[in-house]
């Protein structure tokens, strides 16, 4: 007896209970990952849209490159008075720290930066890199869409300083 099967048909696959249990992983994640962020308090429109460059922006930014993104973080000033501020024994640079990340990690560095450091709220400013190739112009469209997607997801407003536009 001769038994014979259809070739190029197969039927569709199950979830496995490995990818069912890392999908609820990743969205209990996201859930602790959104709570984290709704401490911060609601972004400020009239603070915010009165700032018009990246040197005068308080809050982190994010400059976009292909396949991963450099997050800029001013740290709050730990001396409160007014004496000194912005001078040379105080300069705002000191206290700006640049991290490149990768864009699956987007969530847990927004997690990671201070309360202190969004006097604006929750609104993150965007770019996309400068100078970049029209060969990797693509790929960093792509990352500005995974960006806006995850900070979308948290909750955080994205503003693109350049354009003035609310994403």
């Amino acid at each position: 007896m001769l038994i014979t099967g259809c070739k190029g048909h197969s039927l569709p696959a199950l979830p496995t209970e490995a990818s069912t249990q890392a999908k609820a992983n990743l969205e209990a994640e996201l859930n602790v990952q959104r709570m984290q962020i709704a401490q911060i308090p609601p972004p400020s429109k009239t603070r915010f849209m009165a700032v018009h460059n990246f040197d005068s922006w308080e809050n982190p930014y994010l400059t976009l490159q292909a396949g991963s993104m450099q997050l800029h973080v001013t740290l709050a000033d730990a001396n409160s008075t007014p004496y000194g501020q912005g001078g040379m024994l105080r300069p705002v640079g000191a206290r700006r720290q640049v991290l490149t990340i990768s864009p699956d990690k987007l969530g847990e560095a927004m997690t990671a930066i201070p309360l202190t450091a969004w006097p604006y709220g929750r609104v993150v400013a965007v770019e996309e890199a400068h100078k970049t190739p029209p060969s990797a112009e693509p790929a960093v469209r792509r990352t500005m869409e995974s960006a806006v997607a995850t900070l979308s997801d948290l909750g955080i407003v994205v503003y693109d300083l350049n354009e003035g536009n609310l994403r």
